[in-house]
This record gives structure tokens, sequence and C-alpha cells, in this order.
């Protein structure tokens, strides 16, 4: 047994390294500088009192809408795709399912530039337009446009874990509701989407935190019109060198991951305790 535990402690040594290089320190370096007084080299709640101004409250809340927004079009479009996976042959699902991947391959920030190509006032779309002789579209530099770049870069993240906890269903389940006289709506409603919960929540976690705290999109998208707390944050490290007031913000970012990790935990919890009760 000892022997055991030695070697399971030297097994997981290295990731135990990695993650105090890179997540224990960076997030105390993150805590040491928001809470920091510059002057005195004290505790200060300054910057974070700084945060509650209408600016940078303003740039949260337009992150957050856009954040929710993104997830849930990832969402909508990823369910249905999953359920047709799960229907079809593996051949043809899988060319589907490699489709929908293909963000996962490529460089975001190049997939990015390559939608402000597409976007831009003499882009794809209104050179499209134009040719059919209709009006030109604005998206570039708007909310739209941002939203269109966070679903394109975000869609694997909530395919992947739905499309395991769909595939996961025992069609016998499905059979029995429509045999007991359930139409599909009340089998999704009642059988679907209930046991499919775990993979949504976690999707869209996985969605969410990436796209609350994106600023190359933002960047690349919204330019200097849209301004989300991420753009801020980058300023703020980069340019303004507010390591204080750039650190604060991220703390108010981490208290958002930390609610999500904690509603995926509970929600994981809640399915384990369900399975452990069934006879």
């Amino acid at each position: 047994m000892n022997e055991r535990l030695s070697s399971q402690r030297f097994l997981a040594l290295p990731f135990g390294i990695w993650a105090t290089l890179f997540i224990v320190l960076p997030l105390f370096f993150v805590l040491w500088n928001g809470l920091k007084d510059v002057e005195t080299g004290g505790f200060t709640l300054v910057h974070l009192q700084t945060v509650l101004q209408w600016e940078y409250l303003k740039a949260l809340g337009l992150s957050v809408e856009l954040a929710l927004i993104s997830t849930f079009i990832c969402l909508v479009l990823a369910y249905p795709l999953c359920l047709i996976l799960r229907e079809r042959k593996e051949s043809r699902g899988l060319l589907v399912f490699v489709l929908f991947l293909l963000p996962l391959w490529m460089n975001s920030l190049l997939t990015t530039m390559a939608w402000q190509t597409i976007l831009e006032k003499h882009g794809l779309i209104n050179m499209f337009l134009q040719s059919v002789g209709l009006p030109e579209v604005h998206i570039i530099n708007t909310p739209l446009a941002i939203i269109i770049g966070m679903v394109y870069n975000f869609l694997p993240y909530m395919v992947l874990p739905l499309y395991v906890a769909i595939n996961r269903i025992d069609s016998s389940i499905i059979e029995a509701a429509r045999d007991l006289g359930a139409n599909p709506y009340q089998t999704f409603r009642r059988v679907l989407l209930p046991l499919s919960m775990p993979g949504i929540v976690s999707g869209s976690t996985m969605v969410f935190i990436p796209a609350l705290t994106t600023f190359v999109i933002s960047a690349l998208l919204g330019g200097n019109k849209v301004l989300l707390v991420g753009n801020i944050i980058e300023q703020e490290f980069t340019a303004a060198y507010d390591w204080q007031l750039g650190s604060a913000l991220s703390m108010v970012l981490m208290v958002f991951i930390i609610l999500n990790i904690l509603l995926e935990a509970f929600t994981d919890n809640g399915e384990q305790a369900k399975k452990g009760v069934r006879p």
C-alpha cells in the first residue's frame, strides 16, 4: 500500500511542479498586485474600489452579455448537431463532427483575422451583396462581429462535452418513453434534456469562461468601438503599466470563473447522487 502511494505521488510530481509554476504562482501574483498599496506596500482595497467605476462596470456588463449570448448560440447550434451525430452512421457522423472541430486545429488568431476579412466593409459579405444588388451591411467593429467570432472559435468546446453526454444516453430509455406514448417533444423535455444536462453545463462553462475573458477576438472584430473587460485588462498590463488595476479587474473575472466551476461541480455531484440512489 505504501509503495502504491509512493508511486502515485511520484507520477503526480511533474504535474504538481507545472501547476505550481503556471497556475498557483500567477494567481498569487495577481492577488498580491490587486491588494497591494504601491506607496506603502501594505494591504489596500483601493484598486477594487476603482473597478466599481462606471466605465469598468459597463465593460464588465457588456462582456457578460456577449459571453451569455455566445454561449446560448453555441448551445442552440451544438445540441441538434449532437442529436444528429447520435443517430447517423459512424462514417457520415464522423465527417460532420470533424468539420465542427476544425477551429480547434487552427490558430484562433488566424481564424479571427479571416473573419475580419470577411466582415469588413469591403469584405466577402458586402462584395456578395453588391453583386446581387443589395445594400451593404456594417458588421465589423460591432458587438455582432464579436459574437460571430466567439461562436466560431468556441463552438467546438460546446460540441465535445455535449456529444459525450448525449451519446452516453441508453437508447432503450428513449424507446421506452416512446412505447409509453411520449411524443418527440415530451421525450426531449423529460428524457433527453435532463440526461444531457451535465453536458450542457460543462459545455456552457467551457464556452462562457473564454468568451468572458477574451481580448483578441474583441480587439480584431470590435476595434476601439467595442471595449470589453479583457481589452481593458490587456491595456492596463501592456500600455498603462498599471498592474494593480489590471490585477484587480482580473480578480473580478476570477469570481465569475469560480462561480462557473462551482456550478459545474454542483451539477456533477447531483448527477452522481442520482446514480447512487438508483436500484
